[in-house]
C-alpha cells in the first residue's frame, strides 16, 4: 500500500462506527441546530438528521443506524454519505479506528475567563436592575428636561485638542465596554467569543463573534445580543443621575454631560439593522431566519437583475423573444432565491431586503454628502492651522486633529483590507 492510499479518507461501510466530537443540539421550529462549540461550526438539520446524529453518537454502526431510521420512518437513508458530510464539518473525531484530521479551533478573547466567573451575567434579576436604573433616570429627566445633553456639551473645554482627545478616549473605552458586555454574557452561556475590529459600510466598529450562542436558549441569546445596549443605557442612566446632583456650570457638570452624550451616541447606530448591528441579531432571532442579511442581499440582487432584464426586454423585443425561447428550452434561469425558504422566512427576507437597500443607499449618500466633506474640511483647516503664527495652543489643536482623524481613517483602511483578505482566504480554503 502506498503512502497516498494510506493517507486517503477512510472507507465508510455498514459496519463502520464513528466517534463524534462533543456536539450541542437545539430544536428550532421544524429543524434542529447541531453544532460544535469549539470550532463554532453549526448546521440546521431536519428531525431525521438530528436523530441520525443521536444514534451515531450512541455507538451504533452505519448499517444499524440505517436500520433504526428505516424502522422509525419507513424511508431509506444513506448514512455513509451523511457521515462524510459530518466529517467535512469537523463533527467526527474517528471513523472506524482512524482519527479524522481536525482543524485548529479559533482563538477566543480572554481565554482565562470561565463561565463560572461570569455566571451572574445571565441571572434574571440583572435585566430588572437595568430597568430600575433606566426608569429612575427617565423620571429625573421628566422633572429636569434641561439635563438632556446637546451637541454643545461635547465642547466642555475651550481647548479643542483636549476635547478631541478626551472624547476619543472616552468613546473607545465605552466601545470596549460595550463589546465586553457581549463577550461576558456569551461566556456565561459557555460560548468562547472573540473581539476584533471590523467595518460596517463607512463605520469602523469593534465586533464580538458570539456565533455559538445559537445553541443557547432564547433568553440567553437575546440577553447576549442586547447586553451592549443595556450597558450603554446603564452608564447613561448613572451619568444622568450623577449629573442631577452636580451644580450647573462646574467642570464636573460639563464632564458628566459630555460623557452622557458619548454614552447615548452609539444607540441610534444600533437601529441601523442593515449593517448587522445588535438589533439586527435580535430581529433575525425573532423572525426565525437563518441568515437574514445574506438571504436579504441575495433577494435584493435577484430583484435588481430582474429589473435590469425587464428594461432590456422593453428595449429589445428580439432579446426578449430569445429569453422566452431559452426558458421554454429548459435552460438555467435566475430563480428567486427566497422561494426555497419557509414561508415565515420568505416574508421577513423580502421585507428586510427593502430596508437593506434603502438604508445602505441613505447611509452611503450621507457619507458622500456630509461625512467626507467634513473630514476633508477639518483636515485642511488643521493643516492651515500649523505654523508659528498660530501659537502653541493652535498648533496643538491642529496636530491633534491630524493625528486623530488621520489615525482613524488609516485604521479603517487597514481593518477593511485585513478583513477582506481573511474572507478571501476562507473562500479559497
Amino acid at each position: 500500500m502506498t503512502d497516498t492510499a494510506a493517507d486517503g479518507p477512510p472507507r465508510i461501510g455498514p459496519t463502520t462506527r464513528v466517534l463524534l466530537h462533543d456536539l450541542a443540539v437545539r430544536r428550532d421550529r421544524d429543524e434542529w441546530i447541531v453544532g460544535r462549540m469549539a470550532t463554532r461550526t453549526f448546521v440546521a438539520l431536519p428531525a431525521v438528521g438530528a436523530r441520525a446524529v443521536e444514534l451515531l453518537g450512541t455507538g451504533l454502526s452505519v448499517g444499524r443506524t440505517e436500520e433504526s431510521l428505516r424502522a422509525e420512518t419507513g424511508e431509506e437513508f444513506d448514512i455513509a454519505d451523511f457521515v462524510g458530510d459530518l466529517a467535512a464539518l469537523g463533527f467526527v473525531a474517528r471513523i472506524g479506528g482512524r482519527p479524522v484530521p481536525d482543524v485548529e479551533p479559533p482563538r477566543a478573547s480572554l481565554p482565562w475567563l470561565r463561565p463560572r466567573h461570569v455566571r451572574l451575567a445571565l441571572h434574571p434579576v440583572l435585566p430588572l436592575l437595568v430597568g430600575v436604573l433606566l426608569t429612575a433616570a427617565v423620571a429625573v429627566l421628566v422633572r429636569r428636561p434641561d439635563l438632556f445633553p446637546g451637541y454643545r456639551d461635547l465642547l466642555w473645554s475651550r481647548h479643542g485638542s483636549v476635547v478631541l482627545l478626551s472624547g476619543a478616549a472616552a468613546g473607545w473605552a465605552l466601545l470596549l465596554a460595550h463589546e465586553l458586555a457581549h463577550l461576558v454574557t456569551a461566556r456565561a452561556a459557555g460560548v468562547p467569543g472573540k473581539m476584533r475590529l471590523g467595518t460596517r459600510l463607512q463605520f469602523l466598529v469593534m465586533q464580538t463573534d458570539i456565533s455559538g450562542i445559537e445553541l443557547a436558549p432564547r433568553r440567553h441569546r437575546l440577553t447576549a445580543y442586547l447586553a451592549g445596549i443595556a450597558l450603554n443605557l446603564s452608564v447613561a442612566s448613572s451619568l444622568l443621575l450623577a449629573l442631577a446632583l452636580t451644580e450647573t456650570g462646574t467642570t464636573a457638570h460639563r464632564l458628566l454631560a459630555a460623557a452622557l452624550l458619548l454614552a447615548l451616541l452609539p444607540l441610534p447606530f444600533q437601529c441601523m439593522v442593515f449593517t448587522r448591528t445588535d438589533l439586527y441579531f435580535v430581529l433575525q432571532d425573532l423572525t426565525g431566519c437563518r441568515d437574514l442579511y445574506g438571504d436579504g442581499l441575495a433577494y435584493a440582487r435577484y430583484r435588481f437583475r430582474r429589473s435590469v432584464r425587464s428594461v432590456r426586454s422593453v428595449r429589445s423585443l428580439r432579446r426578449g423573444a430569445r429569453a422566452w425561447a431559452a426558458k421554454r428550452a429548459g435552460r438555467p434561469r435566475d430563480d428567486d432565491p427566497s422561494a426555497r425558504l419557509p414561508a415565515h422566512e420568505r416574508r421577513a427576507v423580502r421585507l428586510y431586503s427593502v430596508v437593506l437597500v434603502v438604508g445602505t443607499a441613505v447611509c452611503l449618500t450621507f457619507m458622500a454628502a456630509v461625512t467626507l466633506p467634513a473630514d476633508v474640511a477639518l483636515l485642511v483647516r488643521a493643516v492651515r492651522g500649523l505654523g508659528p503664527g498660530h501659537g502653541l495652543a493652535g498648533n496643538a489643536d491642529a496636530v491633534t486633529v491630524l493625528v486623530v482623524l488621520g489615525g482613524v481613517n488609516v485604521l479603517w483602511l487597514v481593518t477593511w483590507w485585513r478583513n477582506r483578505r481573511l474572507r478571501g482566504s476562507v473562500r479559497a480554503t
